[in-house]
C-alpha cells in the first residue's frame, strides 16, 4: 500500500525573511481580495465555532467586522463553544447543519476536505504569503490552501533554568541530566505520552504515519535494518528513564515542581509559559529541544508541531460573507489580539515578529524547534501502543522483556501487522508494493488498447 510520510515542515524562522522590505497592510485591505465574486447584500447569518475559552475574543472580532462591513449588509453574526478536537467529527455527522465558520486543529483537515466540507482558499496565494509557511502547509493538500492558518504554537521545547543549566549544558540531554543532577534537581518529560515519545523516533530514518486511507498507521519502529535501530532508540530511551535526574511524569505537573525547586528543566509548549516565568522569574530560558545519545552518536530530538485553522463550510448559505469572516479573523489585527487576549501565537508572519509576540522566549524557541518538527500525521491505533512502550522505558523496563519483543509489541498494536523489524519483511513489502504498481500499470495498458 502506498503510504504517506509524516509530513516535515519548514522552519518559522524563515518566514520572518518576507518581512523585510515591505509595508504593513491595514486589515481591510488584508480582507479586501478575500472573494473573487460579488458579496450579498441584505440579510447575512453566520454561525462560528470557537473553544468556550475564546467567546470573549471572537465576539470581540465579530464586532470589529460589522463595524468595517456594516454598510455592505446586515449582519447576525453569532459564536458557539464547540471542542475544537471533535469539529471534524460533528461537522461531518451533518455537514448541512454544521456552523459556516469554524475553528479546528490541523490534523482533521485531511478528512473534512475528502468530505467536500473545505474548498480551496478563494484567495490561497494572498493568505499562505501572509503566514508563516508551515502554517500555511498545515493547511493545505498538495499545495492547495483549503483553510486560514490561525495560530503556530502547538508544539514543544526545552525550557530550562539558567541558574542552574549553563546554555551549553541545554545543548544535550546528557548536559542537562549532568547538571541537574549536579544541582540535586531534575529534568522533566512525559516520555509515557505518544506526542513527546516521537521526538526519540523522529529524527531516525525509520518511519511512522498516516496510511492513504486516512486511518490505519505506518510503522517500522522496530525495524533491525536501519542506520539507527529501533532497539538503540529503545536503549537510549531505557538510559535515560533510568537516570535519576530524570522524571516522566508527575500528578502535581511540570510548573508547579518548577516552582517548587524539583526541577531545573522539562520539555512543554507555550502553554507553561506564564507559569514558568513566575517559577524561575528572570532565570527562565528556552530553546529548541537538545540531542540525545544513541548508537553512540548525538541525534537531535524531534517534535510534533501543530497548528490551529479556521475553515469555512462550503455547504454554507452564506459562504461568501463566511470566507470574508475567515479572513478578517485570521489576519494580523486579529492574530495580535488574540496572543493579547489567550497568549496564543500567531501565524500571520507581521503579528509574530512585533511587539510582545516577538519578545516571548517560548515562541522563539518553538521557532527554533520547526527546523526538527513534523506535522502529526498518525491513526488513532498508535497512541495506546506508543504510550505503553514509553512508560515501559520510563519506569526502567519493568516487565524485563526483551527490548526487541516491546517494539514488536508496540509495532503491532500500531499497524496490526506482525512484523520482527527484519529487513526481509521491508524488502518484501517492497516487492509486494512494487507487483501492486506493476499490475495497475498494465491494466491501464490493457484499457488504452481496448480503448
Amino acid at each position: 500500500m502506498k503510504r504517506n510520510a509524516v509530513t516535515k515542515i519548514m522552519p518559522l524562522v524563515l518566514a520572518g525573511a518576507l518581512l523585510v522590505g515591505c509595508g504593513k497592510s491595514t486589515p481591510a485591505q488584508q480582507t479586501s481580495n478575500a472573494q473573487e465574486e460579488s458579496l450579498p447584500s441584505g440579510e447575512v447569518s453566520l454561525r462560528v465555532w470557537g473553544a468556550e475559552e475564546d467567546e470573549a475574543l471572537v465576539n470581540q472580532i465579530i464586532d470589529s467586522f460589522v463595524a468595517e462591513y456594516g454598510s455592505e449588509a446586515s449582519f447576525n453574526i453569532t459564536f458557539e463553544a464547540h471542542s475544537e478536537s471533535g469539529v471534524k467529527d460533528e461537522v461531518l455527522n451533518d455537514v448541512l447543519n454544521a456552523p459556516d465558520v469554524f475553528t479546528f486543529a490541523d490534523d482533521q483537515l485531511r478528512a473534512m476536505v475528502a468530505a467536500g466540507v473545505l474548498r480551496e482558499v478563494p484567495n490561497g496565494s494572498e493568505i499562505a504569503g501572509r503566514n508563516l509557511d508551515a502554517a500555511s502547509e498545515a493547511a493545505s493538500i498538495n499545495g492547495t490552501l483549503y483553510a486560514y492558518p490561525l495560530t503556530a504554537d502547538n508544539g514543544y521545547f526545552l525550557y530550562y533554568n539558567d541558574e542552574v543549566i549553563r546554555p551549553e549544558d541545554a545543548e544535550t540531554m546528557d548536559g542537562l541530566l549532568a547538571a541537574a543532577s549536579a544541582a540535586g534537581q531534575q529534568v522533566f518529560m512525559e516520555m509515557g505520552s505518544g506526542w513527546y515519545m516521537y521526538s526519540f523516533f523522529g529524527g531516525t530514518d525509520m518511519e511512522m504515519g498516516l496510511g492513504d486511507d486516512g486511518i490505519s498507521t505506518y510503522c517500522n519502529w522496530n525495524a533491525k535494518y536501519t542506520k539507527i535501530t529501533g532497539a538503540d532508540v529503545a536503549s537510549a530511551m531505557l538510559a535515560i528513564g533510568n537516570n535519576p535526574a530524570f522524571v516522566a511524569s508527575d500528578e502535581e505537573g511540570f510548573v508547579a515542581g518548577a516552582a517548587a525547586g524539583k526541577y531545573a528543566a522539562g520539555i512543554s509548549g507555550v502553554w507553561d509559559e506564564n507559569g514558568i516565568k513566575e517559577a524561575w522569574g528572570e532565570h527562565y530560558a528556552a530553546v529548541k529541544l537538545p540531542t540525545y545519545t544513541v548508537a553512540g552518536q548525538q541525534l537531535q530530538m524531534s517534535s510534533y508541531a501543530g497548528y490551529k485553522l479556521i475553515g469555512v463550510n462550503s455547504y454554507s448559505k452564506n459562504a461568501a460573507w463566511a470566507a470574508v469572516f475567515a479572513d478578517w479573523m485570521t489576519n494580523e489585527q486579529n492574530q495580535t489580539l488574540r496572543f493579547e487576549m489567550r497568549g496564543q501565537g500567531p501565524s500571520n508572519i507581521a503579528a509574530s515578529n512585533s511587539g510582545a509576540v516577538a519578545e516571548s522566549k517560548a515562541l522563539k524557541a518553538l521557532q527554533q524547534q520547526a527546523t526538527f518538527a513534523s506535522l502529526q500525521r498518525v491513526g488513532g491505533t498508535y497512541w495506546d501502543p506508543a504510550s505503553v512502550f514509553g512508560n515501559a522505558m520510563a519506569d526502567g523496563n519493568p516487565s524485563g522483556k526483551d527490548l526487541q519483543t516491546l517494539l514488536n509489541d508496540m509495532v503491532y498494536g500500531i499497524t496490526g501487522e506482525e512484523t520482527t523489524g527484519d529487513a526481509e519483511g521491508a524488502e518484501e513489502a517492497a516487492v509486494e508494493e512494487s507487483e501492486e504498481a506493476e499490475a495497475t500499470e498494465e491494466e491501464a495498458t490493457e484499457e488504452d488498447t481496448e480503448e
